[in-house]
C-alpha cells in the first residue's frame, strides 16, 4: 500500500493532468484516486488551478489591431464607384446610363451581402485572435509545467540514488573542514566490496572554485595519496551524486583545489576537506 502523502508528493497527479503519464500509470492514478478521497481531492485541485490560470491570463485583442481590420475592409463600401471594374471606369461617360438601368434592389442586394460577408470575417478573424492568445498562453502553461516536472524528476533521481546507496554496503564518511575552510564539508560513500566512490553533489558545501581550478579527491592508501577525479562545486545543478574512480582500502579521504584537470600530487596548501577511515 503506498503511502497517500508521498504519492501526492511524487509528481505523478501534476503528470496525470497533463496526460503526460503511461497506460499503467493512468490506471494506477484513476485506482489511488477512487480508493482515496485525499487524492481525489488533490487532482480536482490541480485540475481547477489550470483551468484558473488559463481563465486569468486570457488576453483580448488589442483594440487598435480590430480598428485596422475594420478599417481596412469597409473603407468606401458605400461608395458604388469603389466596385467599378478598369474597363468601366475607362468608357464613355454616356455609358453611365446603361448602367443606371440595373434595379436598384438588385445593387442593394450584393452590398448588403457584401457588407455581411466583411462582417462575418471579421468576426471570424476576431475569433482567431483569441484563439491564437488562448493557445499561446497554453503553450506557456505547459512548459511551466514541464520545467516543474523536470525539478520533480531531478528530486526523485536524487533521492533514489541516495536510497540506493543507504541500501547497499557503503559507508558513509563525512568530511569537514580544516582550519582554513572551516565552514566547509561533504559527503563520500564507499563500498568495500564493490570499491565503488560517490560523492554527494547536492549536499555538499565547498567554496566555489573559478574556471581555472577544480577540486581533486584523494584516498590515502598505504600511506601514499591516490587520485580518485575531479569535479566542480555545484556547477552542475542536474549532477547530484557524482560517480569517482574505485578506490581499495583507503586509509582517509581528502579534496585538494588543483589546477583544473587534476594533479599528480595533491596541493596540501590548498587542503579543504579530510576525513581518516
Amino acid at each position: 500500500m503506498k503511502d497517500v502523502k508521498e504519492y501526492i508528493e511524487s509528481g505523478i497527479l501534476e503528470l496525470y493532468v497533463l496526460g503526460d503519464v503511461s497506460h499503467d500509470e493512468k490506471l494506477e492514478v484513476e485506482a489511488m484516486a477512487r480508493q482515496h478521497p485525499a487524492i481525489k481531492a488533490e487532482l480536482d485541485e490541480i485540475e481547477r488551478s489550470m483551468e484558473l490560470f488559463a481563465g486569468e491570463h486570457e488576453i483580448e485583442p488589442a483594440a487598435e489591431l480590430r480598428d485596422r481590420i475594420l478599417n481596412s475592409m469597409v473603407t468606401n463600401l458605400a461608395d458604388d464607384r469603389t466596385f467599378r471594374s478598369k474597363e468601366e471606369k475607362k468608357a464613355p461617360v454616356a455609358e453611365a446610363a446603361v448602367v443606371s438601368m440595373v434595379p436598384p434592389q438588385t445593387t442593394n442586394f450584393y452590398k448588403y451581402a457584401f457588407a455581411a460577408c466583411l462582417a462575418l470575417l471579421l468576426v471570424s478573424i476576431v475569433a482567431l485572435i483569441n484563439v491564437y492568445n488562448k493557445l499561446q498562453d497554453s503553450n506557456n502553461q505547459v512548459a511551466a509545467l514541464s520545467v516543474r516536472t523536470q525539478q520533480f524528476s531531478k528530486t526523485v533521481s536524487y533521492q533514489n540514488d541516495q536510497l540506493n546507496i543507504f541500501r547497499g554496503s557503503y559507508k558513509i564518511i563525512k568530511l569537514p573542514g580544516t582550519p582554513k575552510h572551516a565552514t566547509a564539508s561533504m559527503m563520500v560513500a564507499w563500498n568495500p566490496v564493490k570499491k565503488n566512490v560517490v560523492i554527494d553533489m547536492a549536499g555538499m558545501n565547498l567554496p566555489a572554485n573559478d574556471k581555472d581550478h577544480q577540486y581533486q579527491l584523494w584516498a590515502m592508501v598505504g600511506g601514499k595519496p591516490v587520485d580518485l577525479g575531479v569535479f566542480d562545486a555545484k556547477t552542475d545543478s542536474a549532477t547530484m551524486m557524482k560517480v569517482m574512480k574505485s578506490v581499495d582500502k583507503p586509509q582517509a579521504f581528502a579534496v585538494t583545489l588543483e589546477k583544473r584537470g587534476g594533479a599528480v600530487n595533491p596541493d596540501m596548501s590548498n587542503l579543504t576537506v579530510i576525513a581518516t577511515i
